[in-house]
């Protein structure tokens, strides 16, 4: 007798799941670490609770979370109350929590205030050693991944903003174990660079533990050690770093960044255009008051040119005195070498007419020699051109014993349809010519 098998559909088989999870575990407190944390439009939170070996996706409705009195976050070490239960439409295990309270910080976040604590003390984070940014700068160096967001939003801003300006990317891994020391050596080479006004840091939102390469001490030492501007973007607005507190300027997002890096070229060309109104202005104003002063000018003027013109007259006169008397002296000295520089003059273009005749003989042989070969070259190209132009001449195949018949009109007969009966015709053999009448035609 074949036994009935009970078949379940996936729907059936993931309810069973979840009323056999609610009524075996039911309701329990669970301790672990905020990871992932999202806040959905619709009021409710889904998160991970982590600890060092699991975890486990949680989620808190709105009717629940309303009564929440800490801000929960990334690194936040909680208690939480809740039901064990079964996400059916994906098969997810989860916990729905009613309660949360806060159990003390997870031990990222008390690595991150560590650091932080440590950095400041060493005076890293001071005001005083914060570089102001240039105000025009001529290139960017961006320290991100090529393929996030972050890179995408920074080239958008600056283009719009500055469309002429340059950027220099530098690539990186802005997550996992290499990132941080990717971050500082990328710092590091472009502070090898003189090209470079301000540097952009950063990446896209994340959890603690996406944005942790930017709370690693290497990145931050790498940040206070650069000579040129650093801007910290690392994130959402809620997001803070070690990288913020290093950077000489922090940014709310990638995006912000950008806005701080260089100012919008149409408000900066519309503040030219007003200054040079108002210094135009000015320039008017300038010009209508010292008109108002010419005439007074004018005569005390006149009486200081008079005055300093007498006294230049009587310079004048002594300088003409003193160089008339210069120039007489320099006449007679080249007069004097004249005769000298006519000497070596005569000498030098006689030895160089001796040195250019002998070798006129070397070079009249050179070119007789050149002539007799271009000669004979062109005798050879004539004969090979000769050669080929009889071979090609129809008369080469009239010697071969054909003949080339044609109309009184000059028309080369082909086809017996051509001529008629009665019509004369020329023969051309290869030695002479036959005239001939046609009696009759064979097709």
């Amino acid at each position: 007798m074949e036994v009935k098998r009970k078949i379940y559909s996936v729907a059936e088989l993931n309810r069973a799941a979840r009323f056999t999870l609610e009524n075996s575990i039911g309701e329990v407190w669970v301790e672990g670490e905020i990871s992932r944390l999202t806040r959905h439009s619709s009021g409710h939170w889904y998160f991970t609770l982590k600890d060092a070996a699991a975890a486990v996706s949680c989620a808190m409705f709105r009717q629940n979370n309303a009564s929440i009195t800490f801000l929960p976050k990334d690194g936040l070490k909680v208690r939480a109350f809740g039901q064990v239960s079964l996400y059916e439409a994906r098969g997810n295990y989860q916990l729905i929590i009613r309660q949360m309270e806060e159990a003390g910080k997870g031990s990222l976040q008390e690595q991150f205030e560590k650091l932080k604590a440590k950095l400041a003390a060493e005076g890293l984070f001071d005001e005083a050693r914060k570089k102001p940014l240039p105000m025009l700068p001529q290139r960017i160096g961006v320290i991100t991944s090529p393929t996030g967001a972050a890179i995408r939003d920074i080239l958008n801003v600056l283009r719009r903003r500055f469309p002429n300006l340059e950027i220099l990317l530098a690539p990186v891994t802005v997550q996992g174990d290499t990132a941080a020391k990717s971050i500082a050596s990328a710092i590091d080479y472009l502070n090898t660079r003189d090209d470079i006004d301000v540097l952009i840091v950063g990446r896209g939102g994340g959890s603690l533990e996406d944005l942790w390469a930017f709370n690693e001490e290497v990145v931050a030492r790498a940040i206070a050690a650069s000579r040129i501007p650093v801007i910290s973007a690392v994130g959402h607005e809620i997001d803070f770093t070690i990288s913020d507190f290093a950077a000489d300027v922090r940014a709310p997002t990638p995006s912000a960044a950008a806005e701080l890096a260089v100012c919008e070229k149409a408000k900066l060309e519309e503040q030219i255009a007003r200054l040079g109104s108002r210094l135009g202005g000015s320039l008017q104003n300038r010009v209508l008051v010292l008109r108002e002063r010419i005439p007074g000018f004018r005569q005390s003027m006149v009486h200081a040119l008079r005055g300093g013109l007498q006294q230049r007259q009587q310079r004048i006169d002594e300088a003409a005195l003193t160089l008339s008397h210069c120039l007489q002296r320099a006449v007679a000295e080249q007069r004097r070498r004249l005769p000298l520089l006519e000497q070596k003059l005569i000498y030098i273009l006689k030895n160089t007419v001796s040195a250019k005749r002998q070798c006129l003989p070397g070079l009249q042989q050179t070119m007789t020699y050149c002539l007799q070969n271009s000669a004979a070259e062109r005798k050879q190209n004539l004969h090979r051109l000769e050669v080929q132009l009889r071979a090609l001449s129809p008369l080469a195949v009239l010697n071969r014993g054909y003949s080339l018949t044609q109309t009184k009109t000059g028309t080369v007969v082909r086809d017996v349809r051509q001529i008629k009966p009665g019509e004369l015709l020329r023969t051309r053999l290869a030695k002479g010519t036959v005239l001939s009448e046609v009696k009759d035609k064979e097709a």
